[in-house]
């Protein structure tokens, strides 16, 4: 009987320390997270200070670093967050990508996403992104990257979005999609 209960106490013990470790690294990715969305956003203020204002004034931003690699067939993937400006609450996201053309090198990109409304960060939050059969050309080399696709990003319907190629180089003519999500280990 006091080995029974000698093991329920240790096996408590351990679920409870285990618990914590998950709990800590779950707030230390949080905050990783945190501090690549705050410096992704202070070298897109830089490109284009005006963004500034525009972040400010919406009802909220998503902010991705994404990793890519290409060679014919292509893939990216990466995290990033939602901020609600009214609420000051963060939704963590991942993002998601594949592409096939004359394509060829190796990426890291910041996206930056800005909602017109409400509606549309919260069924980006809800239901995630779904981009398909976008065309992509371009190249770029080292942090000479490009804020959107000329001084305003791109637009479609209630966002905007704007990316920045921070290291790499890629060069070709692709055709691909995009996909984010909630990612359920940080929310």
């Amino acid at each position: 009987m006091k080995l029974t209960k000698f093991l329920a106490l240790g096996a408590l013990s351990l679920s409870l320390v285990a618990g914590s470790a998950v709990a800590q690294d779950k707030a230390a990715k949080q905050a990783e997270v945190i501090k690549s969305t705050n410096a992704a956003l202070e070298k897109f203020y830089a490109k284009q200070p005006d963004l500034k204002a525009t972040v400010a004034k919406a009802p909220g931003y998503a902010v991705f670093t994404t990793y890519g690699v290409s060679f014919i067939v292509g893939g990216q993937g990466g995290t990033g967050l939602v901020h609600d400006n009214k609420t000051k609450k963060n939704t963590f996201m991942k993002l998601g990508g594949a592409s096939a053309g004359f394509q060829l090198g190796a990426v890291e990109n910041d996206v930056l996403v800005i909602f017109k409304t409400p509606a549309a960060m919260q069924g980006f939050i809800d239901k995630g992104w779904d981009v398909a059969g976008g065309v992509s050309a371009g190249a770029g080399a080292g942090a000479k990257g490009a804020v959107g696709g000329g001084q305003g990003g791109s637009a479609t319907g209630d966002l905007q979005t704007f990316t920045l190629t921070k290291t790499g180089l890629e060069a070709g003519l692709s055709i691909g999609g995009i996909k984010a999500w909630k990612d359920t280990d940080l929310n």
